[in-house]
């Protein structure tokens, strides 16, 4: 498809992708490359199709939460490619496609015939994007990944947690999700190549690369010094203060980043004898002091509420913002105006509210706003779109070589 071809706002519009990705690093590119336009095909097995359908937390109904939010405006199409003739559609969509994902552990594409050398003869111009748990050369490779094995393996959890304190693993899917970034960045990269030279490639990133790039201030500190840092809690490793601190009522982020910064934090204090202060007067003195000034500004800051104190650091320019519950950041009128949450199509054809593209384009973004499928809902008209006869799709059904939902005696879906 030309550049005048795409819908304004949604600049993948008309790329097909081919998602064999599931959980939640493959899933998070397939989302991302939706919202941008392109249309997402779920290829899943059956009849349990993605393991990410069965997280539920007590009470969920229907598809869970989570699922929905990662899967929303994709379609599913279930094949079952270890049989001769399920392989053989999926190559036959494969030809016609633009983008494959897998997140799979290594030999296992290799293994179902699906390996990126197999699937570019079929199609030299396709792009095909791997995500697995350690890269796919060295000693390692052969293992599989899980987002907290790679964020410990990275070394991402040892400077995560209070000071002096045990390790802890961040509370978000930090690999997954980087690694679901990465793998988009990457498919766009090599759709962006294609476009010049007409031949795709092959894209790979890990869990482990996408912990690791997190790492890039602690890695300088190692090659230059020798350094291994340990958890500092919300402290900075190189800056202070910048860091939560204690009000009456929560916590409060502030940023005196720079020399300015520092010393507008000292004013609205009421310490502005602090700038000159030996044990504060410069950026390093102020690090290799920062637990002494942290106790001097929480002593101060406890005896009022946050959000008095908010209005005063605002008022004096300096970066500060209140440590909100998730709800709380949800629900803020801030979130909405730059459309991180959006509302979209819920599967029973109601509406639900869910994380938006986190990259506007023109101002706005055009997210993929349809349903999380279920499995196989899409089976027989995507593949009537890619050329399919109805006496193949029907042969196809009978074999058991694909799934269509509600129309399969011995499949079922989530209800």
């Amino acid at each position: 498809m030309t550049q005048t071809q795409c819908e304004p706002g949604r600049p993948l519009s008309g790329v097909k992708v081919l998602e064999l990705s599931q959980i939640m690093a493959g899933p998070t590119c397939g989302l991302m490359l939706a919202d941008l336009g392109a249309d997402v095909i779920k290829v899943e097995r059956f009849p349990q199709g993605d393991d990410a359908r069965r997280y539920r937390r007590a009470g969920d109904d229907g598809l869970p939460p989570s699922f929905m939010m990662l899967n929303r405006g994709k379609r599913s199409i279930a094949l079952d490619v270890k049989r001769p003739e399920g392989r053989a559609a999926l190559l036959k969509l494969v030809a016609q496609s633009d983008i494959v994902t897998e997140n799979f552990r290594m030999g296992v594409m290799e293994r179902l015939g699906l390996s990126y050398e197999e699937l570019s003869e079929v199609n030299p111009a396709l792009v095909y994007c791997s995500i697995t748990g350690y890269g796919r050369t060295g000693p390692l490779a052969s293992r599989g990944g899980f987002d907290l094995i790679l964020q410990a393996f990275s070394g991402l959890i040892s400077v995560t947690g209070e000071e002096g304190g045990d390790p802890v693993k961040p509370g978000v899917s930090i690999a997954d999700v980087n690694a679901g970034i990465l793998a988009a960045f990457g498919c766009l990269a090599a759709y962006i190549e294609r476009l010049r030279t007409g031949r795709g490639q092959r894209v790979d990133t890990s869990l482990l690369q996408a912990s690791m790039q997190h790492m890039y201030w602690y890695a300088a500190a190692y090659f230059s010094r020798g350094i291994v840092p340990k958890p500092a809690g919300t402290a900075h490793p190189l800056i202070a203060p910048y860091q939560v601190y204690k009000c009456k009522d929560g916590g409060l982020a502030i940023g005196g980043a720079n020399e300015t910064n520092w010393e507008r934090v000292a004013q609205v204090l009421g310490h502005p004898e602090w700038v000159d202060d030996p044990r504060f007067n410069t950026p390093d003195i102020r690090l290799a002091n920062r637990r002494e000034l942290e106790a001097l500004i929480n002593a101060i800051l406890i005896h009022d509420n946050r959000e008095n104190w908010v209005e005063r650091f605002e008022a004096a320019q300096v970066p500060c913002g209140p440590v909100q519950t998730v709800g709380e950041a949800l629900d803020h009128e801030q979130t909405r105006s730059v459309r991180m949450v959006v509302d979209v199509e819920s599967p029973d054809g109601g509406s639900m509210r869910a994380l938006g593209l986190p990259v506007l384009l023109g101002g706005t973004s055009h997210v993929a706003a349809g349903p999380a499928p279920a499995v196989g809902q899409n089976t027989a008209s995507v593949l009537r779109e890619f050329g399919f006869e109805q006496n193949e799709i029907d042969s196809l059904l009978k074999s058991g070589a694909a799934f269509q939902s509600g129309t399969c005696e011995h499949a079922t879906v989530d209800a």
